[in-house]
């Protein structure tokens, strides 16, 4: 074992021996010994014995430093954001390593003779043979409720400009997740404002819910949209920005802000531009800052924009890492890669404060392959997906939903009953149409009732139109699905839908306002409502010019 003992002037052979002999009885026998001088170190002594180093120089002393025994080791290779390390034989996975000039990094690999660590930041004064250290702590993020408005990096520093967030919290960024015991069952709905989603794939508090199509269908809309309609709902937002590009985050930061969203929202930034460890360890970062609310017994919502490229940047990370690749060159862990990030979601019982934290995360897919490995690795984790079809997003079917492959398994048990009352023959509706649409294209003759479900289908289709910045309530979602799955738009042309749905909405606001106080405050459509209803809807379409027969 190699034993470096540093002075800032050559010491005499006496102390030089006492030296050796004071080790040699602590270390054993098999020690070689190395003498060097420096200035820098202006006196006393600095011992490395293997990856140990004491140091009792009279710089340290100045620099505040107590005499201690630390583990160190040294820089062997050094490129593309990873650092190899010979020694810090004690290094824990995961653990911050000190790399020098205010920078960390973290320890990934741990071989028998060497550290593989990835690098926080950008670490150009580092070079072979740089003297590196542990730290003895696990990656975390400084939280307080002053981050919420803020744009933050992977490591929790702001990115907007302003003040240094003052943390009353450090949150582990690696974390188990709550327990089975912990947790209780989904019962509360997280609306999302976009009648299609709220009415046939519905979320729920404490759920994963995936949005998953190819690139440019609407993805990241149908997320803000929710969180736009989260504003005086008692939520937090956490928005994970993976990959994306800059241009599209600041679009994105400027619409929560004239939205007034960024009152209740914080962004976790990792564009296109940051490093590869910063694009894998942001939507950590996400996750510990909900957990941070969660613990305080608050409802949170995190979009991660998109785990597609998080997954990418993981990969580049373990091919440089050398660790050996699977399928797609992705490594073996890949699936707990995601796992382990999304069953952090839950809702917890009131035992264990009550909070919940409903993530949302994207995936994209190439040609609307949902069978390749990281979709179906993401399918499998969550609780339903929202399939978004290139197809219909071309055809002007905003949001491009396509109901037969999105489900949501838990949210319906969080559903309100009204919603529950007009949406479920929605539901048959849509299949009964697009059953008969696929079938009527290869009849040239149809019967009357086949046309008038054709007709019909076509119109409860196109009530589902919505603009993902203009959320609607579920009071004002019911009487809308109601309208269209009753046949009170069968005389209306195609074309003109969407205007008698502004029309109409405008009409029961100013004159049926109770329609909608009953719905809000019952929860469902009661017998003398739904009666109410019925007339408003006659008495609207009988003044109508929009209706064929008027």
């Amino acid at each position: 074992m190699l034993v470096t003992i540093t002075s800032a002037s050559k010491l005499s052979a006496g102390q030089l021996e006492k030296i050796k002999k004071t080790l040699t009885k602590k270390y054993g026998n098999d020690l070689s010994f190395e003498e060097k001088i420096d200035m820098s170190v202006l006196g006393g002594l600095s011992i490395q014995v293997g990856s140990e180093v004491i140091d009792a120089t009279l710089k340290a002393k100045l620099d505040g430093r107590k005499v201690e025994k630390e583990s160190v080791g040294r820089v062997t290779s050094f490129g593309d954001g990873i650092v190899t390390i010979e020694g810090l034989q004690d290094a824990q996975a995961g653990e911050l390593i000190d790399l020098g000039n205010d920078r960390k990094g973290l320890a990934l690999n741990l071989d028998k003779d060497q550290v593989g660590v990835v690098a926080l930041d950008r670490v150009e004064h580092l070079k072979a043979g740089s003297l590196v250290k542990r730290t003895g702590k696990i990656l975390s993020v400084p939280v307080s409720d002053k981050i919420i408005g803020r744009v933050v990096d992977a490591l929790g520093l702001p990115l907007d400009g302003g003040d240094e967030i003052e943390a009353d919290k450090n949150m582990l960024l690696e974390r188990v997740a709550p327990g089975v015991m912990a947790r209780q069952s989904v019962s509360v709905p997280m609306q999302t404002g976009i009648k299609a989603v709220d009415a046939m794939i519905p979320i729920g508090r404490g759920q994963r819910e995936l949005i998953i199509g190819d690139r440019q269908t609407g993805k990241t809309a149908v997320a803000l949209g929710t969180i736009l309609n989260q504003q005086g709902q008692g939520v937090k937002c956490v928005y994970v920005c993976v990959g994306q590009k800059g241009s599209s985050l600041a679009q994105t930061k400027a619409i929560l802000e004239e939205r007034g969203a960024m009152e209740y929202t914080t962004i976790v930034s990792a564009t296109a531009s940051a490093t590869a460890a910063q694009q894998f360890l942001a939507p950590y970062t996400g996750v510990a800052i909900a957990e941070y609310f969660l613990e305080k017994g608050e409802d949170v919502l995190v979009i991660y924009d998109d785990l597609t490229k998080h997954a990418q940047a993981y990969r580049e990370i373990s091919l440089l890492l050398r660790r050996p690749s699977g399928r797609e060159a992705y490594p073996g862990d890949v699936f707990y890669l995601h796992s382990r990030l999304l069953e952090r979601a839950c809702r917890l019982n009131k035992k264990h404060g009550g909070g919940s934290i409903t993530a949302l995360p994207i995936i994209e897919t190439q040609a609307n392959d949902v069978s390749a490995y990281i979709p179906t690795n993401v399918i499998s984790i969550t609780d339903g997906q929202i399939y978004l079809e290139s197809d219909l997003f071309n055809k002007g079917m905003r949001p491009a939903i396509n109901v037969g492959l999105s489900v949501s398994r838990v949210g319906s048990s969080a559903q309100k009953k009204a919603m529950k009352q007009v949406a479920g023959s929605m539901k048959l509706e849509l299949a009964q149409f697009r059953e008969l649409e696929a079938f009527s294209q290869f009849a040239s003759d149809l019967d009357d009732k086949t046309k008038a479900q054709l007709e019909r289908g076509v119109r409860v289709n196109d009530i589902l139109k919505q603009g993902w910045d203009v959320p609607l309530k579920v009071a004002e979602q019911v009487v809308i699905i109601f309208a269209a799955v009753n046949g009170y738009l069968d005389k209306i042309e195609v074309e003109n839908i969407g205007k008698w749905e502004g029309l109409y909405l405008d009409h029961i606001k100013d004159e049926h306002q109770a329609i909608l106080e009953s719905i809000t405050k019952e929860g469902k459509l009661l017998d003398e409502t739904k009666a109410d209803l019925e007339k408003a809807l006659a008495d609207f379409n009988s003044g109508s010019n929009l209706v064929k027969d008027n």
